[in-house]
Parts: C-alpha cells; structure tokens; sequence
C-alpha cells in the first residue's frame, strides 16, 4: 500500500521515536475534512469516516511495527501545545458537529449519519485521549481545558474518577472501571459510569472535608466540583437548544452518549479481566504492567497520543505522552492485545466475539 505523500512521514514511526509534528499530523488530518463535510456533506464526510476508520486500521496493519520508547528523561516541550491545540478544535468541532447533524446546513440524511460518527469518532478517541493527558497536568490551565473538554461532553465527573479512584484502586472490586472476567461491555458499561459518578463524588468530598478546618467551609467545599460539572454540562445543552433548537439538543446529545460509549470501551478494553492480588493486610499489590492491556500499533498510537501504551500511564501518571513506553512486549505475564485499541473496542461491541478471543488470554495470564 503506498501511502499518500502528506502521510509518508508516518513510514518512519517503526524505525525512530515520532516527534509531536507526527501525532500533530495524525490527529488532525481528519479536522478539515470533518469542518469541511459539516458545510457540503457527500464525498468529504465520507472522507473524514474513512480516514478515522479504515485508514488508520490499515496503516496500523501495513507497518505493523512498534515506534521505539523514549529515551528515559526525554522532553517533549512541544506536547503541551499540542493539547492546547486540540483543545481548542474540540470547541470548534463541536460546535460544526451540532451544526451539520441537527439540520442547520441542510445536508442529506446519510451526509449527517457519516458525519454523526465520525465527529463521534473523533471526540469519543481523539479529545478523549487529549482531555485525559491535560488532568493529569499540574498546570492548572491545562488542568481546567481538559475538564470543560469533559464537561462538554457531558463527563466532567471523569476529571475526578479517574484521577481519584481509577488510578488508586484499578484492577480490584473497588474500581468501576475495572472489568471482571466474564463481564460484557453492555453490563460494564452503565455500572461503571454510575460507579465512578458516585465514587469520585465521595472522593471529593473526603478530600474537601481533609482540607477544610469549619464547618460552614467543609459543607460547601463538599459539593465542589460536582456543581461545576452538572451545571456546565446544562450550559453546553442550553447553548445548543438555543442555537439549534430541539434538532440541536437531540444532536448534542446523541454526540455525547456516543463519545461516552467509546470513553468506557477504552477502560472496559484496558482493564478487561485483570487483577491486583490482595494482600494479606487487606490491600493490594501495586499496579505493575501486568494490569493494562497494551497495543502497540503505531498509527493509532499517534491517532490517540499514546493512549495504547496504558501500563505505563498507570505507572508514570503525569508522563506526557510522546515519553510513554511499551518496554518488552514479549515479557511473560504481559498483557498484549491482538488488535489495535481502536479495532478491540469494536469487537467489545459484541460480547460473544469479545469472549471468543479475550477470556482465553486472560485465563493463559492467570495460569502463567
């Protein structure tokens, strides 16, 4: 497969470690199609689909080799604005999303299905991946764009669930985000995010009451910040009805459960049936490679900022991504997935196939 010339330096990503001008290259490409496709719809809408599907899934196939990791300490001063960057072209997507598929540019119906997922696509593993590198930054500017990324989509509570609770307790009975073996997508699915809603809400407000000395201050501190999350999500759904009206509302909705599907098939795929060993304390052992599953697909790494290299994340939180590692993938004990990120949350789709491929795997590491 040649690769167009706009796409020729991804060839290098097997041989060296990609520079922030890759994942810049990657992750945007798709962005003029998808603002373009929002306007005239038909062939470039179709474009943006394809590109965020089927060409990344076969540049992952066609050079099926791992970028090399990082050396240890390196920088990457770059990847701050890269995430800036992507930041602000959520807002804009967003806003050219709602637009097109609730009817304001007056595109055919499967002009706006094409653009529905692919916007989609694009918030659910894009400014996903991008919100969740800014939370973990002490740079409270970063901090607060990757929340209003979340709040947008209708998921602050993640920018505490996952810093407080997923981080902490992954991979044991205390994580809603943490699948058990034998679990479906669809079972693990509202479970989590109602685990997680309600268990980084008590985390909060723990941390509030900690840091509070009265009581007027503690009973207030309690609340925060759950009422940012909730109320900005209603300002993003009041601002689209009045853009858009009802059209609008259902079209920002329907976005955001979609994101949120791909946002929980992320944690459901990465954590699927693995397990911390308990303690004889009552606590467990430390998060180790042994408890994410990793893809070493290249192009999707970059489509994702690295997301795939998730063991490392566990251990190295506020490692920026161009830094993230793989190590050995042929360690005993490793959990390696036979498919790219993107491709297995796909097949989670369907339990059954889900099973086929992954309960075997899993049970060969607890048998090893």
């Amino acid at each position: 497969m040649q690769l167009p010339a706009f796409l020729a330096p991804l060839a290098r990503i097997g041989r060296e470690v990609p520079p922030v001008r890759l994942f810049a290259l990657t992750t945007f490409a798709p962005v003029p199609l998808l603002l373009l496709g929002g306007l005239a719809g038909g062939a470039v809408a179709w474009a943006a689909l394809l590109y965020i599907t089927a060409l990344i899934y076969a540049l992952d196939r066609l050079i099926a080799r791992a970028a090399p990791d990082a050396p240890e300490g390196a920088e990457f001063p770059a990847a701050d604005r890269l995430s800036v960057a992507l930041g602000g072209a959520h807002f804009l997507l967003l806003f050219a999303a709602v637009s097109a598929i609730s009817g304001a540019t007056h595109l055919d119906a499967p002009s706006r299905m094409a653009l529905f997922l692919a916007f989609g696509l694009f918030f659910g593993q894009v400014s996903n991946s991008n919100a969740h590198e800014l939370i973990h930054r002490t740079d409270k500017r970063l901090f607060a764009l990757g929340k209003w990324v979340y709040i947008s989509l209708l998921y602050g509570h993640h920018t505490s669930a996952h810093r407080l609770v997923h981080h902490r307790f992954v991979a044991t009975p205390d994580d809603p985000n943490s699948a058990p073996l034998g679990e479906s997508y669809w079972a693990f699915a509202p479970r989590a995010w109602r685990g997680a809603f309600i268990a980084g809400f008590e985390m909060e407000r723990a941390r509030a009451a900690r840091l509070s000395g009265r009581v007027w201050r503690t009973r207030l501190a309690r609340l925060t910040p759950y009422p940012t999350y909730l109320i900005g999500g209603l300002w993003f759904a009041l601002l689209f009805t009045i853009l858009f009206g009802g059209a609008g509302l259902a079209a920002y909705l329907g976005l955001c459960a979609y994101a949120q599907i791909q946002l929980l098939l992320s944690d459901y795929v990465q954590h699927y049936g693995l397990e911390r060993r308990a303690l004889g304390d009552g606590s467990f052992e430390p998060v180790t490679e042994a408890h994410s599953w990793d893809a070493p697909d290249p192009v999707s790494a970059l489509w994702m900022l690295n997301a795939p290299r998730h063991s490392d994340h566990h251990a190295h939180p506020a490692r920026p991504y161009p830094a993230l590692i793989l190590g050995d993938m042929a360690a005993p004990g490793r959990p390696v997935l036979p498919r790219s990120l993107p491709a297995m949350a796909a097949i989670a789709l369907f339990p059954p196939l889900w099973r086929r491929v992954m309960d075997k795997r899993v049970r060969a590491l607890r048998a090893g």
